[in-house]
């Protein structure tokens, strides 16, 4: 609204100049009106024709001035636009509208009063009496949308009935408003509201004194809560508002809580720091009476068109129960996360990502400010940061750094590569002609070079960043250039053949010797450059067979597809004797055994023992064509009954015994419209066992039992169901998934206690504007997801069913306003239930409710909270609850 007036002033100086310019020639003396018009009129001015209007009596005696206005105006009107020379008014009536550059006037009835010097812009009645067409001014992104405006051109003072207005994420409407100039506004009796209703809000803040400074603040009076048109307690005696788009530095005041180990506490208060706008920082802490404490820093960073990304660090002091008590207990956790995501448009050849989880291992099942069940039960956190940049010679060249962390947070062992550095060199064929295709044995010979470098760390949460954490890392390099080939044989048969080459480089060895002190073998770490070299040889052979079974073509089931890909391998390694030493393990000299100095190295040992194997592999795929239920479908419909059904086995050549491996057999499938995957898988071992539970060199059916023991097979089903057609917008638990738990809510929604705005179901506005005005869907929506396994287990002849267990997770609305959720789960070979989910919320359109409750288990807990969902009055909410009393270990 702050510059919108102003429009209006040039506008009306137009208007009335131009008018007159155009009408005083051919209007009678008497001042008679025109008539009405029954046709839309439409009015193109020039800007340069805006002079000053020469009056007949004055003669040549006025001087010309410059134009008003830049560039041409248009205005219309649909019943008239009348010209009252006497009283020096211009009447626009229905449907006047005014154009001008980037502005837009549209109102029932526009009248400018040029000897006042007064503009006036307002409703009109229908036919039923009913006011329609408000005034409706645009300029560029802002609307103000009054019932009327009266605007003096002399003083530029405004008043406007009923106005209303958005700024930011509020929208605003007076009674009266005032303007004083262009950037101050008084407004009488002021509404301001998240509402999209501004006329009947749920809630609203009514205050009768306002000064309203467009774009940057509002400074208000007495000022009173009302929702749904009933005052409330709540009030303040002043209040300020920031409206800006730009963020704002600002307080983030704290949530008041209780615990039964910790006390009471104010939990996710802090500052807010809108540093620029690329990045910002919010600062955060959390503090119980009986000394817990907890830090956290938040920041987001953005570059268009370059980086995007944010970093979080947490860190908490935990004390359980208090001092002298035999129940007391202290820990500090840490947890820091960084995400990193480059553009790829911003230079193709280079390329930087992060995605970092790391800290203490227990700090999500200690944590005081997270409910995250998924990372809870989860054992892991990951982590990667790597950069690749291309080189575009001849041949091409890829370079890739990266640091990587793998960290258990059970046996709080932790893995890091610092770093680790691939060096890859393109494909060379030396023998391919520059021109044509590369076709036969010698053709299709082709080369490359790799080189892998790692400083690998292996140390526990203890030792983390601690000095011996360096100490103990390896370091290693692996040279390694593959040498193959393919080409066919009799037309069908696809060939191919592999020299390897690898060189290993270690700068720490070991020498084992056997210590009479202390009576055991020890090794010890020899430092130096020491390399080993091997090499081995490959090749393969396999084809593609096609079968089709056809039933007829007046059969529901027309033909079944079998597709089988057979296909042959062999490898051979020698030796690497030479590489092995002896020692004598204990001391008497009369055994020797022998060792690798290499052994524990990053990239392992050279093999001692021959390696001659042939490995067999099939694969087959089968796919049948039905009658389609549409009639007005020609073709026949393809589905898929089998995606893949594997069989694999090798036989060692050199072995004395148990030449033949164990068949492998997996298979999978997807069914109800691919919503349901299918995956099996079993061992079979064609060798029996003798009462020790070893395998022995006899074949099992001639040990009294099948041609093939069973010792282990597993089967998973995964379904996701949705009753609307959800297809490629899969449900997905982002925030938890990056803690390191779950991407789906098998384990429960996320809870992050310093944000409980956020829904805790999958937001779907389709169909939001209908389901206000029903007071129950006769189709209701739902989602499901379900996962089971099922292992079995017979290495030993036990028999045994080691797992067997379901889990579901259920999201529906029983209104159009309610959705209520459950993860559950049942182990049946521990009896149990397992972690177990109830999910409640209310959409109160500007405001959220909900109820989140575990009734049992290590992490019981309930929370309830209803706020309002704007990020600008995220302060205003009730959020209670009862966290997990977690034991510190």
């Amino acid at each position: 609204m702050q510059r919108k007036l102003i429009y209006i002033v040039f506008l009306t100086i137009f208007l009335t100049s131009g008018s007159v310019k155009i009408y005083s020639q051919e209007l009678p003396n008497n001042g008679t009106s025109f008539p009405p018009k029954k046709e839309t009129s439409t009015t193109e001015i020039n800007a340069n024709d805006l002079v000053k209007v020469v009056d007949s009596s004055q003669g040549d005696t006025a001087t010309t001035k410059k134009p008003l206005l830049e560039g041409k105006i248009k205005r219309k009107a649909v019943d008239f636009e009348k010209l009252d020379q006497k009283k020096k008014i211009i009447t626009l009536y229905n449907k006047a509208e005014v154009y001008y550059q980037d502005m837009e006037l549209k109102s029932g009835i526009i009248v400018i009063d040029y000897e006042k010097n007064e503009v006036y812009a307002g409703r009109i009645k229908d036919s039923t009496g009913k006011y329609t067409q408000l005034p409706v001014f645009k300029q560029g992104n802002n609307v103000v949308e009054p019932d009327s405006i009266r605007f003096n051109l002399k003083t530029k003072k405004a008043l406007v009935w009923n106005s209303r207005t958005e700024q930011g994420e509020f929208r605003v409407k007076a009674e009266i408003t005032k303007k004083e100039n262009d950037s101050v506004y008084f407004m009488k009796k002021a509404r301001f509201t998240t509402s999209t209703d501004v006329d009947n809000p749920e809630y609203y803040f009514v205050a009768d004194k306002v000064k309203f400074v467009p774009g940057k603040k509002v400074v208000v009076g007495f000022t009173n809560m009302v929702i749904a048109d009933v005052p409330t307690p709540l009030a303040l005696p002043f209040a300020f508002f920031p409206m800006t788009e730009k963020a704002r530095s600002g307080l983030i005041i704290p949530s008041y809580n209780d615990s039964n180990t910790r006390g009471f506490s104010l939990q996710n208060g802090g500052y807010y720091f809108a540093l620029s706008d690329h990045y910002d920082l919010a600062v955060l802490g959390d503090y119980f009476t009986n000394g817990s404490y907890a830090l956290r820093f938040e920041s987001s960073y953005a570059k268009r068109y370059k980086f995007s990304g944010n970093f979080n660090v947490r860190f908490e002091n935990i004390i359980q129960s208090e001092r002298g008590y035999p129940d007391y207990s202290r820990a500090n956790n840490y947890n820091i996360q960084w995400t990193h995501t480059k553009d790829g448009k911003s230079n193709p050849n280079s390329r930087f990502s992060a995605s970092v989880n790391l800290g203490s291992s227990k700090f999500f099942r200690q944590s005081l400010n997270q409910v995250n069940i998924g990372s809870t039960l989860n054992n892991s956190f990951n982590s990667t940061i790597s950069y690749s940049k291309t080189f575009n010679s001849v041949p091409q060249v890829n370079l890739t750094l990266a640091a990587t962390h793998t960290q258990n947070t059970n046996t709080e062992q932790i893995n890091m590569t610092l770093p680790t550095l691939q060096l890859s060199v393109d494909r060379i064929f030396p023998f391919a002609p520059k021109d044509g295709i590369k076709k036969g044995f010698f053709k299709n010979i082709n080369l490359q070079y790799n080189l892998r470098g790692e400083n690998r760390i292996a140390t526990y949460d203890s030792l983390f960043f601690k000095p011996q954490m360096f100490r103990d890392a390896k370091v290693g390099f692996q040279h390694s250039v593959p040498l193959s080939t393919n080409f066919k044989i009799f037309k069908y048969f696809s060939a191919s053949t592999a020299v390897n080459y690898n060189e290993v480089w270690y700068l720490k060895t070991i020498k084992r010797t056997y210590d009479p002190t202390a009576n055991q073998v020890v090794d010890t770490d020899v430092q130096g450059f020491d390399a080993f070299r091997t090499y081995s040889f490959s090749a393969g052979l396999g084809t593609t067979v096609y079968g089709t079974f056809n039933f007829g073509e007046n059969k529901k089931i027309k033909a079944i597809r079998h597709v089988m890909r057979p296909n042959i391998t062999y490898s051979y390694t020698p030796s690497f004797e030479k590489y092995y030493d002896t020692y004598d393990p204990d001391g008497s000299g009369t055994m020797l055994k022998e060792y690798s100095r290499f052994e524990g190295g990053i990239f392992g040992a050279p093999g001692k023992n021959m390696s001659n194997n042939i490995g067999f592999n099939l694969s087959n795929t089968f796919e049948a064509k039905v009658t389609d239920k549409d009639s007005t479908k020609l073709e026949p419909k393809k589905v898929m009954l089998l995606n893949n059904l594997n069989f694999s086995t090798s036989y060692d050549i050199t072995a004395d015994s148990l030449r033949w491996s164990p068949l492998r057999v997996s298979g999978g499938t997807q069914i109800f419209k691919q919503k349901m995957n299918i995956n099996f898988a079993a061992t079979l071992d064609p060798y029996a066992i003798n009462n020790s539970g070893q395998r022995i060199d006899t074949w099992n059916i001639d040990n009294g039992g099948s041609l093939f023991r069973m010792t282990s097979a597993n089967m998973t089903l995964n379904y996701t169901f949705s009753s609307k057609d959800t297809e490629g917008k899969e449900k997905k638990n982002t925030q938890g998934e990056r803690n390191g738990g779950r991407e789906d809510d098998l384990f429960g929604t996320n809870t992050d206690l310093s944000d409980r705005r956020q829904s805790q179901f999958a937001e779907d506005d389709e169909g939001k504007e209908n389901a206000v005005s029903e007071f129950f869907k006769y189709n209701l929506p739902f989602d499901l997801t379900l996962a089971y396994s099922l292992t079995y287990s017979n290495n030993r002849r036990e028999q045994e069913i080691v797992g067997n267990s379901v889990m579901i997770s259920m999201n529906t609305d029983i209104t159009p306003k309610w959705k209520i959720g459950v993860s559950t789960g049942y182990d049946f070979v521990q009896k149990g239930v397992t972690f177990t989910q109830l999910r409640f919320e209310r959409d109160l359109l500007s405001w959220r409710m909900d109820f989140n409750w575990v009734p049992f288990g290590d992490n019981a807990y309930w929370g309830f909270f209803i706020g309002i969902k704007s990020g600008v009055l995220s302060d205003i909410k009730w959020d209670k609850r009862s966290l997990p009393d977690r034991t510190l270990r």
